[in-house]
């Protein structure tokens, strides 16, 4: 399951043992694609060396291929980057929010993002409201990006679709566009930026409109963590980056959005036959 990114595969991390006799695990699954392995290896070096100098103490390597909700709810849980939706929904009362990192994307506040809304480029059609009665495919209904976002967007248009295809990830919602089997998808703008790189069949689709920015997918540590430390080591982790590892993360900076923010934002609610609890 992904959440939210367009993550393809990534490394399998081993946690190491906390002082509670209890494995450490950290994973930034949410933007991973095998091309990024090592820019999100040397990241978490940067990150990890400068947890240690504070006296926090964090595994040698990720675990990019863990369970997410398993991750997120672990008590030993050092760092992770979670969708904003299941943050304000089940997170926000079990975690320490650490920090929002920016990347930069054009139309947004530092922090915010928001969702492409992608079409085949062929598709004639040039309105919101012309597809109606089009097949909307979405990763899962506990994506802010990839469903709640749309669900408001085009509810202010004074519908949702009643056609809707669940694809489990944001790039199997692109390809089914580009494929043919869904008309339109609602991407994470990190992700959509990603796919683009990566993966040539995106030049197949074509941005119809975007969604309304949200603030972005936060880091993440257990509820005891020291929250001032980690934000500075993350932070100048950031920057300490080579310029092109900086690049191929395309991160800006890490910020801070306070957890009203999150919950400030709606939730629609999801029908029974779509749950993905």
């Amino acid at each position: 399951m992904r959440c939210c990114g367009c993550a393809d595969t990534g490394r399998a991390g081993h946690p190491a043992v906390g002082p509670g006799d209890q494995p450490m695990i950290a994973s930034l699954m949410m933007y991973q694609r095998p091309q990024l392995a090592d820019a999100h290896d040397n990241y978490w070096t940067l990150i990890r060396k400068n947890l240690l100098a504070a006296g926090i103490d964090s595994p040698p390597s990720l675990s990019q291929q863990a369970d997410e909700m398993s991750v997120w709810t672990d008590p030993e849980l050092v760092l992770s980057q979670t969708c904003g939706l299941p943050y304000r929904t089940q997170l926000h009362h079990r975690v320490s929010l650490i920090g929002t990192p920016d990347f930069g994307i054009e139309g947004c506040a530092p922090g915010y993002y928001r969702s492409a809304i992608v079409v085949r480029r062929s598709d004639r059609r040039t309105r919101l409201s012309d597809f109606r009665d089009a097949v909307f495919a979405y990763n899962q209904t506990g994506s802010q990006s990839g469903y709640a976002a749309p669900c408001w967007h085009v509810g202010a248009h004074g519908f949702w679709f009643e056609n809707r295809q669940a694809t489990g990830g944001h790039l199997n919602s692109a390809r089914a566009v580009a494929e043919g089997r869904a008309d339109l998808a609602a991407l994470d703008a990190v992700s959509w930026r990603l796919m683009q790189t990566y993966k040539p069949f995106c030049g197949e689709l074509k941005v119809l409109d975007w969604t309304t920015p949200t603030p972005g997918l936060p880091y993440i540590s257990a509820a005891n963590a020291n929250q001032p430390a980690m934000f500075q080591a993350v932070r100048q982790a950031i920057r300490d980056l080579t310029g092109e590892d900086r690049c191929a993360l395309g991160l800006r900076d890490l910020v801070y959005i306070g957890k009203h923010s999150y919950l400030a934002v709606p939730t629609p609610e999801q029908p029974e036959s779509e749950s993905d609890e």
